[in-house]
């Protein structure tokens, strides 16, 4: 398999190792409930680097039992691009509209973790609720941002596994922003009810950047 780029086991690991490690970073986990969401985060790439350099699963099922499904795809490396394969994509996978928009995507979620985490340890230095950057525009930013690069990775490479799970991980990461919201809203009564009521959980709306009274303590994801 290793003449079609695929039983790279080594490349497997260091890929999943290299992406954990710096989602770990940026995102800085403290609490179980963070550690749950970076373990949710690992599963994904887990099931997505296995298919990318280990065993290609959606590969195989679609040039046999579902083959014909997806037009062109073949046991080689490249053809595990299969949106580049949907569109009748001719160059290189590597520079197709989605490939390149996935870049964006998985950097941009990066970036949103790291600037989130800024301005949430400034306001808990101070005991204060986050809401400045991006917690302006959204409740959770560090999820959003972890969601954004799950779906910059399904732009890039789409698996059956990782398709399947991404639905589940957003209902995951729903479950775990409203238990930390039931904690907040303890700490911060009316003042967190009117910032929760004008900025949007996880996806920003035009106009929504509001500036609410900082109180006393609290930390959201």
């Amino acid at each position: 398999m290793t003449d079609n780029g695929y039983g790279l086991w080594g490349l497997v690991v260091f890929n999943i190792a290299l992406f954990v490690i710096f989602a770990v970073s940026f995102f800085h986990p403290k609490t179980k409930r963070d550690w749950r969401a970076m373990g949710a985060f690992s599963a994904f790439l887990v099931a997505l680097f296995t298919e990318m350099y280990g065993y290609p699963l959606t590969v195989y099922l679609l040039t046999g039992p579902l083959s014909g499904l997806v037009p062109g795809v073949d046991l080689s490396h490249n053809a595990g691009h299969l949106w580049t394969d949907l569109i009748g994509w001719k160059g290189d996978p590597h520079f197709s509209p989605f490939h390149l928009a996935s870049y964006f995507l998985i950097g941009g979620g990066f970036w949103l973790i790291a600037t989130a985490w800024r301005h949430l340890h400034a306001a808990q230095r101070v005991g204060a609720l986050a809401v400045d950057g991006p917690y302006r525009k959204i409740r959770h930013p560090q999820y959003s941002g972890l969601m954004l690069i799950m779906v910059g990775f399904l732009l890039q490479w789409p698996t059956i596994a990782t398709l399947a799970m991404f639905p589940v991980l957003v209902l995951v990461y729903r479950r775990l922003a409203i238990r930390e919201e039931r904690d907040v809203r303890a700490s911060f009564g009316d003042a967190y009810e009117g910032y929760a009521r004008s900025t949007p959980r996880f996806v920003p709306r035009r106009g929504s950047w509001t500036k609410t009274a900082v109180k006393p303590a609290g930390s959201r994801r």
